[in-house]
């Protein structure tokens, strides 16, 4: 069984009477939202989907922790940006001066990329929440209870605690109304109002119920969102889900604190960039956005490689040869007869589906094999892929000749392959005798076929042209047939498939260039 689908009737199992399944999802807009992040929200967006298959109703939430406070400033972003640090994101200026707010350019850059994908969740901004004083008897409940909090944060914790600090302890932030920073200390909470002093030297007390400045900490802003809307599942990344991780701290609170269960949890795992091995992260620029990756994969291969991983299984996303292997597996299981395919692999497929059947469109590996050769013309990526007997129309080809063309220039320059403009003598003159009377074989071959249609036909005669009855030694001179044309034609070592080369040179420019 495919683990939404285990988490979904598991689900179903313990809350037999429950009309509504409220799923969550929360990131913090610190920087560009990254692929890592992405398995937060797409973990959701699987289970939702798998409740909906069981017939359930469902509410998808995701939470834009807007109200939080700035801590660091992203690469991407003018250092500068430092004077901001303490104030929530929501009431930073825009780095790139095209949006309201710092929040607002990150939430509005991910949310657009989501819509790619077909997620079109109950969008939440904390900012707006907390600004409409929506938690202030939960925040008032929080202070009434400060102690108790703290006893059941430092029961997660083999640090020494004393009376003292808890005397101290108050589990929310308060942004100063002059200077708009958290750089408050709290002097007492009495008749539920609060006082504080802050570094910029301001100072008041004021009415909690009232207030629009101050948010509960994230290990009880945690739990207190989970009964105020009702959630039912909501998945965590490793770091938030270890014995005395965030997850854990914040069950203890919902149960002791705010008299609710915790919701079903699943737990995720980094993604890393391959070759780095490290976490991404928005602000060490460490990262890959779901923006980025969908001008090279189309949204269902990108749905399809996290649907097909358990969500606690870590992987890694590559750029390089691994887009056309992603590719290719892609395309071969969804052509597949669902009776051929394994039960996780098949609903993995439908879990990823943004529109409904299959998209007719040329194979990515066959484009990346001729869109090169062809000086980058998608119309003639068509003609040659028509004379390879697949027929496309031309929108058909664009989609798909777009992706390419941005991986090869952006990501692997080194496969953007040209065609010699003349005869490499040089290399011709250091084959043996026996290689140039393949290649001249190769020409004979081309010019006395009038029609080459037939590509399964064509290769045999190739093949013929080094044969020898030896079955290995035949496989080491095709090899090395192939690399000989690829050397005099593009001046590599490798290339697409010869009548592929071929259609995409075109036949005279081939003679010419394999006459000597």
């Amino acid at each position: 069984m495919h683990w939404a689908f285990r988490i979904a009737e598991e689900l179903v199992r313990k809350h037999p009477d429950r009309e509504k399944f409220v799923c969550a999802s929360g990131i913090s807009p610190s920087g560009s939202v990254h692929i890592g992040n992405f398995r937060e929200v797409v973990t959701t967006y699987f289970v939702v989907r798998a409740l909906q298959q069981l017939g359930k109703k469902t509410r998808f939430i995701f939470s834009w922790d807007d109200f939080d406070r700035f801590r660091k400033v992203p690469k991407n972003v003018d250092p500068t940006f430092e004077q901001y640090i303490g104030m929530p994101y929501s009431e930073i200026p825009c780095p790139f001066e095209c949006h309201s707010s710092y929040a607002d350019h990150f939430e509005i850059e991910f949310e657009q990329s989501l819509r790619e994908f077909g997620i079109v969740p109950d969008f939440i901004y904390q900012s707006k929440e907390y600004g409409l004083r929506r938690y202030q008897t939960q925040i008032v409940h929080a202070l009434q209870n400060r102690k108790q909090i703290y006893d059941i944060l430092m029961n997660f914790k083999t640090s020494e605690h004393s009376m003292e600090e808890r005397e101290r302890f108050y589990p929310v932030n308060v942004y100063c109304e002059v200077c708009r920073k958290n750089t408050v200390h709290i002097h007492k909470f009495q008749d539920e109002r609060l006082s504080y002093t802050c570094s910029c030297g301001h100072s008041n007390s004021i009415e909690v119920a009232l207030a629009t400045n101050i948010k509960l900490n994230w290990k009880v802003d945690w739990p207190m969102r989970w009964k105020a809307e009702d959630v039912v599942f909501e998945p965590g990344g490793r770091d938030h889900s270890s014995a005395t991780g965030s997850f854990n701290v914040s069950k203890e609170i919902a149960s002791n604190i705010y008299n609710f269960q915790a919701p079903e949890y699943e737990p995720y795992d980094f993604i890393s960039i391959k070759g780095s091995g490290e976490k991404m992260s928005s602000s060490s620029g460490n990262n890959i956005t779901p923006g980025e990756l969908l001008k090279i994969y189309t949204p269902e291969v990108i749905l399809f490689m996290f649907a097909k991983y358990q969500p606690n299984a870590p992987f890694h996303i590559g750029l390089d040869d691994d887009v056309i292997r992603n590719y290719t597996e892609y395309e071969r299981f969804s052509h597949a007869e669902q009776c051929h395919l394994k039960e996780e692999i098949s609903a993995a497929l439908e879990l990823s589906s943004v529109t409904s059947g299959i998209r007719r469109v040329p194979k990515f590996s066959h484009v990346a094999s001729i869109l090169p050769l062809v000086n980058f013309e998608v119309s003639l990526v068509r003609e040659v892929l028509a004379r390879t007997g697949e027929a496309y129309t031309l929108k058909e080809v664009a989609g798909v000749c777009e992706r390419v063309e941005y991986w090869l220039k952006n990501w692997c320059s080194e496969k953007v392959l040209k065609v010699n403009e003349e005869t490499n003598r040089e290399y011709f003159g250091i084959l043996q005798d026996q290689e140039k009377k393949w290649i001249e074989g190769f020409v004979q071959l081309l010019r006395s076929e009038a029609d080459l249609q037939d590509d399964e036909e064509l290769m045999r005669k190739v093949y013929d042209i080094c044969h020898v009855d030896d079955p290995k030694l035949k496989k080491s001179n095709q090899k090395r047939l192939f690399s000989i044309i690829y050397q005099l034609v593009l001046n590599g070592n490798s290339g697409p498939r010869i009548p592929i080369l071929i259609h995409s040179v075109g036949k005279e420019r081939l003679i010419r260039l394999l006459t000597f």
